[in-house]
């Protein structure tokens, strides 16, 4: 996937648009991103032991990884995969060619 954890990435559409976040979990089956303070949604959860919360509980739920871009020096970026030297695969910025990936 172009976005790893940890990556600042800005929400391009839905309702948290023009919204950034950093990314904390990444699930690639499903295409999806969880993103920090992002697209929050109410859980109904019991009580399931005696320091558990319960009741009506606010949490961040995944969103799709096509509403999502990388975000680099203050801007939403293109991001593409090649192929180094040394043989390794890299992330770049597709303006720029600039490698992300150490």
């Amino acid at each position: 996937m172009k976005i790893k954890k940890n990556d600042q990435i800005v929400v391009l559409s839905g309702a948290d648009k023009g919204k950034t976040g950093k990314v904390l979990g990444v699930y690639p089956k499903t295409q999806r991103v969880l993103v920090e303070g992002i697209n929050f949604i109410k859980k109904h959860q019991r009580q399931t032991s005696a320091n558990a919360p319960s009741g009506i509980i606010e949490k961040e739920a995944p969103i799709n990884v096509s509403n999502v871009a990388l975000l680099q020096g203050g801007k939403p970026v293109k991001v593409g995969f090649k192929f180094l030297d040394d043989g390794r695969k890299v992330r770049y910025l597709k303006a720029s060619g600039e490698v992300i990936d150490r």
